[in-house]
């Protein structure tokens, strides 16, 4: 079996160039790929719904760093979780036009629910992740800065995984400051 992993992060800033007074924007992007993503699927969850396992909870973290040798964090750190929620329905507004299909997926990303009518849109909501992370211009100083991210991510036990934890670095992006 092929491991899960945090792949593609990509960091993207607002602009190349800024002054003292601005607040610095970066977006990253990345996502879980490998074998949590391919085994949440709607065999695995029907069957993990008929045995009572009906969450999932994927804890996952962002932290931005900047320098070389020593390193400081740039700006706050995300810490937070996305939770999937395995539920049965007879809903006539969530239909399958492909088949008669009961169990369902809600994804909630920050606290805001998501019900999507394909396995691969729920594991999008799932494992595909772009978070923003702010702070000021100031706090990094005059000059050239090289920013990097390191992403990290687990889960607990469930019928169709086991746990694990990943980790993964990304390049670094250099931002100027005037």
């Amino acid at each position: 079996m092929a491991e899960s992993k945090i792949s593609s992060i990509e960091l993207v800033k607002n602009k190349d160039e800024y002054s003292m007074d601005d607040t610095v924007e970066i977006t990253v992007n990345f996502s879980i790929e490998g074998d949590l993503r391919d085994s949440f699927n709607e065999t695995n969850w029907t069957n993990a719904y008929n045995k009572n396992d009906v969450s999932f909870k994927l804890k996952y973290g962002i932290k931005l760093t900047s320098g070389g040798f020593r390193k400081k964090e740039v700006g706050k750190t995300i810490d937070t979780y996305r939770k999937a929620s395995i539920f049965w329905t007879r809903n006539p507004k969530l239909v399958n036009p492909m088949k008669d299909r009961r169990i369902w997926v809600q994804v909630a990303k920050n606290f805001e629910p998501f019900i999507r009518l394909s396995e691969e849109e729920v594991r999008q909501e799932l494992f595909d992740f772009s978070e923003k992370i702010t702070c000021k211009a100031s706090e990094l100083g005059k000059g050239k800065h090289k920013v990097s991210a390191e992403v990290f991510a687990s889960w607990q036990k469930h019928e169709y995984t086991e746990p694990g934890n990943i980790k993964n670095n990304s390049k670094e992006i250099e931002i100027t400051i005037n």
